[in-house]
């Protein structure tokens, strides 16, 4: 046993030794200068592999999900606490897995466990302005762009599928060649030229009340 332990140490250490750090750039089209939009890189390994799920919070505050984007591994659980002093009402129509989280007040929170890779649209059924979206990846390996539009990612050799996304734009996904060095990798474009910004249904799949965009009724 102690020597199949060992073993498992050394397997273990010699893939920590071979990770290199990458890094690269993403260049948007037809984004302002002045708004910053999160975006996520993330990378697929071809060769397979299982991503380590964790525990993740997207907390509802000032009627606004925190973080606006979240990006987690496929099997990982969501918490959203609720610490307004309102009721709010979390949900997602988004397939393959929509969940209505029911009306809950402040201080309570629920989870969920998404076991689907997908992009799921998460939004409030009493406040329309609150919206955000969780990115369910088949990988761990995930980071978020800079204001620059830098990025950076620690990598076992080998190759990798990838991907740039934005809530602005289709994403872009490039096949790459990781080695033991550090490496450069080249520049991939986001295109938001053609990005517009629509209005969501409620959970029952219809509009709004006119009420609930008065902030004082809310």
């Amino acid at each position: 046993m102690k020597r199949i332990v060992a073993l498992l140490i050394l397997v273990f250490m010699s893939n920590s030794l071979l990770a290199a750090a990458v890094s690269g750039h993403i260049r948007f089209n037809g984004r302002p200068a002045s708004v910053m939009v999160p975006t996520i890189v993330y990378a697929e390994p071809l060769q397979g592999g299982r991503p380590e799920a964790g525990r993740f919070k997207m907390t509802q505050k000032n009627k606004s999900f925190v973080p606006h984007v979240l990006a987690i591994p496929v099997g990982s659980t969501v918490a959203f606490p609720n610490d307004d002093a309102i009721f709010h009402n979390v949900f997602s129509l988004s397939r393959p897995a929509p969940f209505d989280l029911g009306l809950y007040r402040e201080k309570e929170s629920k989870n969920i466990t998404f076991t689907t890779p997908g992009t799921y649209h998460v939004f409030c059924n009493i406040h329309p302005q609150m919206s955000s979206t969780i990115l369910v990846l088949p990988t761990s390996y995930i980071t978020e762009v800079d204001r620059a539009g830098n990025y950076r990612l620690n990598l076992p050799a080998g190759r990798y599928k990838l991907t740039a996304w934005s809530e602005r734009a289709e994403s872009s996904t490039v096949e790459i060649m990781v080695t033991a060095d550090a490496s450069d990798l080249p520049e991939i474009v986001l295109d938001e030229s053609k990005f517009v910004d629509t209005l969501h249904k409620n959970k029952f799949g219809q509009d709004y009340p006119k009420s609930a965009y008065d902030p004082k009724k809310n």
